[in-house]
């Protein structure tokens, strides 16, 4: 029986989660956490197999938190489970410790096959990410100069060109607005953008908003 917990900040992705597992014998989901505190807390007094994790959460979050799992409870199994399909984020993540990603939009098989081939201890990446960091690496993509930002930069990037202001993004991440300016600032000095206008346009150009 595979013990897992879901970390995931939506109820309703955390409910359709656990209404796939009911129907798979062997997968049995002792815990879900809305935030990555709670579940570090958790795993502090109890023990899992699989942690199936959500990227972007209030608090610490992202490849944080993916290091600090891997760090703390190295023979937990970390399964990313996300929106995010930038290339380098899953390089961030795999690097951090995280043993497999794949994205919301994959189908419900795919996601029990990651489970199944992590647990066995196994990698796993979705087919479609897997593709593009193929062609990235070979230089057969437009190689994107964002690629050398943290993670949590381009997060921050995507909700200001998204028209979140500085304190939306800190509330939403709960973080300081002092962070957030100092983020800013970076991802202005590391882009060598002179105005957030110059930042939207980038992040539509390069498809990091709709």
């Amino acid at each position: 029986m595979i013990r897992l917990m879901i970390v995931d900040d939506h109820a309703i992705v955390r409910m359709g989660l656990k209404q796939i597992f009911t129907q798979t014998p062997d997968i049995e989901v002792v815990a879900e956490m809305p935030n990555g505190s709670l579940a570090l807390d958790y795993l502090r007094e109890n023990t899992v197999d699989l942690v199936l994790l959500d990227l972007t959460m209030p608090g610490v979050s992202g490849h944080t938190l993916v290091s600090r799992l891997h760090a703390r409870f190295p023979r937990i199994r970390i399964l990313v489970l996300t929106m995010h399909e930038e290339p380098q984020i899953v390089q961030l993540v795999l690097k951090a410790g995280a043993s497999g990603y794949l994205s919301k939009d994959s189908e419900p098989e795919f996601l029990l096959q990651a489970i199944y081939k992590v647990i066995a201890g196994g990698r796993f990446i979705d087919p479609k990410l897997a593709e593009q960091m193929v062609f990235d690496m070979s230089g057969h993509e437009s190689s994107s100069s964002y690629n050398h930002l943290t993670e949590r930069e381009i997060e921050i990037m995507r909700m200001f060109a998204d028209g979140m202001s500085g304190s939306d993004i800190a509330s939403q991440l709960s973080i300081s607005q002092k962070t957030v300016s100092t983020h800013k600032v970076n991802i202005m000095e590391k882009m060598g953008f002179t105005s957030i206008a110059e930042l939207v346009r980038y992040a539509i150009d390069h498809g990091l908003v709709t």
